[in-house]
């Protein structure tokens, strides 16, 4: 395993009204992250407060290039960003003890914070297709160029780490200096991640690794 400290390169918040961060996405252009009874869009090249959507927002957030998922406590949420309302709710896996959300491939992946389980689910019945069994506690998740990644906070310390999707076996980690924990995690699809910061009510920039000969294949 590839083992680093993870590249803090900016920090974002606190913001007005959102005393937490929860889940974390990127639509392309904004940054989206849950604060319990709110979802928030801010512009991550100025920081700048964009707008909010009223609806119950307690952990992961995901965007499938049209629609926002958004876990509201044991259920999940489909979101229309325009207008904001609810088109659709699945039953979450964890039943209430779900965390990350991400979308790839046209499934939704869910993180089960105390259970340490990552499942892939589908979007439209809520039906588990697999499950990955992690050895820590699992806050956000979110996939890059084919790329698993998830984010762990536990006993005060927190880390991003690259898994293989067929075994879960830990391929790369970053670790966040201590007493920075990760409430949620996205990729910009480029170089950066997104990571909530829960009760410090920040969004922190991290740097993804370059892909080079030392990186696992």
């Amino acid at each position: 395993m590839n083992k680093s400290t993870a590249e803090i390169v900016r920090e974002y918040g606190p913001f007005p009204g959102a005393e937490r961060v929860h889940g974390v996405t990127y639509d392309g252009q904004n940054v989206w992250f849950a604060s319990g009874d709110q979802l928030n869009a801010f512009d991550p090249s100025s920081g700048k407060m964009q707008r909010t959507i009223e609806v119950a927002a307690h952990a992961g957030t995901a965007f499938d290039g049209k629609y926002l998922y958004q876990i509201a406590e044991d259920h999940i949420h489909k979101i229309d960003p325009k207008s904001g309302q609810v088109v659709a709710t699945i039953p979450a896996p964890g039943g209430g003890g779900d965390s990350g959300l991400a979308w790839a491939e046209g499934m939704l992946w869910v993180g089960e914070y105390r259970n340490r389980k990552i499942h892939q689910v589908n979007p439209e019945t809520g039906a588990i297709l697999r499950t990955i069994e992690s050895n820590r506690f699992v806050t956000g998740v979110t996939w890059v160029d084919g790329e698993l990644w998830h984010a762990t906070w536990e006993g005060g310390e927190s880390d991003l780490r690259r898994i293989d999707p067929r075994t879960g076996e830990v391929l790369e980690s970053l670790e966040m200096p201590r007493g920075v924990g990760v409430s949620g995690l996205e990729s910009d699809g480029a170089d950066r991640f997104f990571c909530g910061g829960g009760k410090a009510g920040k969004v922190r920039t991290v740097r993804r690794p370059r892909r080079g000969a030392a990186r696992d294949k």
